[in-house]
């Protein structure tokens, strides 16, 4: 679950960029005595996600506003369902409303595309991972979002798991370091809970990396081929990971070469913001 701490951290900042001296058409249109009631209505069909951002938006601009979340992240929803009620001082409703909306409709959005793979591969027991390819300063909220639509996180930071890609690799080649060598030396120097993680882009580079004792292989760009010689090469001596080329009209593909993680870029990266509106009415 996302931590008050960091919903705060992030809504206040945006807030801060939204209104940095105040909302000028609120302050000076609407009166100060008005009350707003609101509904967070869907235009479309999705997968709820930002329950708690949303509702941040509208705590962190005005304590007296109240927010009633209606649907739970990861409930699934129609056009016209009703997400989330919304009532208070209506300058403060007015300042918030774009912050809120803008989070619930990204998050929503990602946690829609991401339970469209899982479905895919529904049927193998292959899961659907995120990846580093976040917007900068969102990422616990894309990867919440990612996880409300069924899939799962890929490693948190460069600080929580060895990941050796293809730039690391070359560099080891320029200096004429053993890949085997230099990842048993790693192993050795690093914790024993320390996850390893080797990419590759030909199958002739399997065993040299498996060789180390590494816990996941990822198999960068291979074809559908390549994909179940690599699977069937590795014999469960480590988790496979595919990554590269991967859509919503390939994951299925993907997922029946018998391949244990699928990461997908375009998940936080690509995914669609969902149509959610808020509908407001006035009191004087």
């Amino acid at each position: 679950m996302l931590s008050t701490v960091v919903i705060d951290r992030v809504v206040a900042a945006a807030l801060t960029e939204d209104a940095p001296w105040g909302d000028l058409t609120s302050e000076y249109l609407i009166p100060e005595n008005a009350v707003a009631h609101a509904e967070l209505v869907a235009r479309e069909s999705g997968v709820f996600s930002g329950g708690d951002v949303f509702a941040a938006a509208f705590r962190l601009t005005d304590p007296r506003v109240e927010v009633h979340l209606i649907a739970q992240d990861g409930e699934l929803f129609s056009p016209g369902t009703v997400l989330a009620a919304v009532a208070g001082p209506a300058r403060s409703v007015l300042t918030a409303e774009r912050i809120g909306l803008n989070f619930a409709q990204r998050m929503s959005g990602i946690a829609t595309l991401t339970s469209l793979y899982v479905a895919e591969v529904a049927h193998t027991g292959a899961r659907i991972a995120d990846t580093r390819k976040t917007t900068p300063g969102l990422r616990a909220f894309e990867r919440h979002a990612v996880r409300c639509g069924g899939g799962h996180n890929h490693r948190w930071s460069l600080s929580d798991a060895v990941m050796v890609k293809d730039n690391h690799l070359a560099v080891l080649a320029q200096k004429g370091v053993s890949v085997t060598a230099a990842l048993q030396a790693a192993i050795a120097r690093l914790p024993h809970t320390t996850h390893v993680e080797v990419e590759v882009d030909r199958l002739d580079q399997i065993e040299a990396v498996l060789a180390a004792g590494i816990g996941t292989i990822m198999l960068d760009n291979f074809s559908l081929e390549d994909l179940r010689a690599g699977v069937a090469q590795v014999g469960g001596r480590a988790i496979v990971e595919a990554s590269g080329g991967v859509s919503l009209q390939t994951a299925r593909d993907i997922a029946e070469t018998g391949v244990d993680v699928i990461s997908v870029g375009a998940l936080t990266h690509s995914a669609p913001a969902v149509d959610l509106g808020l509908d407001l009415r006035l009191e004087a």
